[in-house]
Parts: structure tokens; C-alpha cells; sequence
């Protein structure tokens, strides 16, 4: 393979996760494991990848003026939050009610997970979250326990992240995850962002289960960076406005259904 094909899936492969093994690399290319190396520290040395052990993790790349400026491809917080208000209400009521009092759980950052917060209270449950939207909406329960990651605050999403594919999440595993997204597919679960994406699969392997917070507007708009399968998911709780093909699709999938009130 031609050094510029090389180049374009080692860059592409990065694009959809954020960090390629060299493993994957050496499956992928019909090259010698030296030549993938090489191609590594050339890229590397012209910043548009960082070595990392094992493999290559993806760059966010500084503004003009030297200033490294978080940002996220997507719809910003302050829009999504005014979007179809009463079902991401009924959704997130319907999420909390899931919860077992006492557990842990993990609460990805999104305008639909964060109605969750006010139904929450007296579960004395232990959060680990990326939003400091559900940190302030928490942080008045006596009783629940709230755990933030190390990263870099994006504040269009108000969200905590590491840009480097760095995992500064602490060490903490929970029988729950409840995470929203920015559509939903037979391709699976779609984010804008190569971060967001990486670090919600990080997210993923911490958990059991995986539940899905979404109103049925995002099943019509199936496109973006995949973050897992349809068929990993294990529960999706939407809206009474979800198509007929739509829940059989879920359903073909194995995936459970909930329609909230």
C-alpha cells in the first residue's frame, strides 16, 4: 500500500475513534509492522496524531491565535434544552425510575439525561457524570453521592471531557449507564463529535447496561460518528411520536422499549 493510503485510513480510522491500537493498524494494512511504525512518528512529528502506548490517539488542534478553544461539533446545550421539553421530561421521569436505591450509576452529559436529576432525590445514589448541568442539579440531594472525570470543559455542552483520549475517569464500574444521543439508527447510536464518541465508549465498558435516553425526533435524522451497535444497547426510552418501523426496528434488535408518558 501507496504511503498516502497508508496515511488516509491511519487518519480516518482516528477520525471515527479517536484511538487506533497498532494491533488494529497491523490487521488493517497489508504492511510491515516497521513501515506502520514509521508512519506513526512522521505523522506524530508533523502533529496530526499523538503516540501513545500501544497505538495513536487523535489531536485537537489550537485556534490561530495559539489558544486551544474547547468545541464541539453539534447543537449546543442552550438549544437542545428548548427542544420538545414535555417528552424529554416524561423520558427522564421514566429513566429515574429505573434506578435502584443505593447503586451506582453513570449519567452521560445531554439535555434529555439531565431531567433525571429532580426524580433522583432520596435514592442516596452514587453519580458519576460529565455535565456539570447534573452536578448543580444534584449537588442539592441530600443523600446522593455526585463523582465528576478529569478533562477539559467544553462550555456549549457545559460538559467535562478529555480531548486527548486520555481516561481520567475514576475507578468506578456501575450496573447502569444512561446516556442520550444526537441520533439513533440501524447503524446504532450517533454523536457529531470524535470526542464525545470516545469518551462515551469509555463509558460503555464501565457499565452492564446500557440505557438510552432519546425523543423521537432523533430517529429521523440517522447520521454521524457511530459510538456502539443498535444490538448493544440494552434499553431505550422515547416518546409516544416513534414510528411503527421504528419500534420494530428496535425490537429486531433485541433492544427493549420504553414509552414514556
Amino acid at each position: 500500500m501507496h504511503a498516502n493510503e497508508r496515511e488516509s485510513v491511519i487518519l480516518d480510522l482516528l477520525a471515527q475513534k479517536g484511538f487506533v491500537s497498532f494491533r488494529e493498524l497491523d490487521a488493517r494494512l497489508a504492511d510491515s509492522p516497521a513501515t506502520i511504525r514509521r508512519d506513526l512518528e512522521r505523522l506524530a512529528g508533523e502533529g496530526r496524531l499523538a503516540r501513545v502506548r500501544g497505538g495513536a490517539k487523535a489531536v485537537v488542534a489550537a485556534a490561530p491565535d495559539g489558544v486551544f478553544h474547547p468545541h464541539l461539533a453539534g447543537a449546543p446545550f442552550h438549544e437542545n434544552i428548548t427542544l420538545s421539553p414535555k417528552e424529554k421530561a416524561a423520558i427522564g421521569k421514566a429513566a429515574a425510575a429505573l434506578c435502584v436505591p443505593g447503586e451506582g450509576v453513570m449519567i452521560d452529559g445531554g439535555s434529555t439525561t439531565l431531567q433525571m436529576c429532580p426524580h433522583l432525590a432520596g435514592l442516596n445514589l452514587q453519580v458519576l457524570t460529565n455535565s456539570l448541568h447534573i452536578v448543580s442539579a444534584l449537588l442539592g440531594q441530600q443523600g446522593t453521592r455526585v463523582l465528576v472525570p478529569s478533562g477539559t470543559v467544553f462550555p456549549e455542552q457545559n460538559i467535562i471531557l478529555s480531548v486527548f483520549g486520555d481516561d481520567g475517569m475514576p475507578r468506578f464500574h456501575a450496573p447502569k449507564l444512561f446516556m442520550g444521543a444526537a441520533a439513533i439508527g440501524p447503524q446504532g447510536l450517533m454523536q457529531a463529535d470524535v470526542v464525545l464518541v470516545a469518551a462515551e465508549r469509555r463509558l460503555i465498558e464501565r457499565a452492564d447496561e446500557i440505557i438510552v435516553l432519546v425523543d423521537a425526533t432523533k430517529f429521523a435524522v440517522p447520521s454521524g460518528n457511530v459510538v456502539c451497535e443498535l444490538a448493544d444497547i440494552d434499553t431505550i426510552i422515547t416518546d409516544a411520536r416513534i414510528g411503527r418501523d421504528t419500534a420494530d426496528m428496535i425490537a429486531a434488535a433485541g433492544v427493549r422499549l420504553i414509552i414514556a408518558d
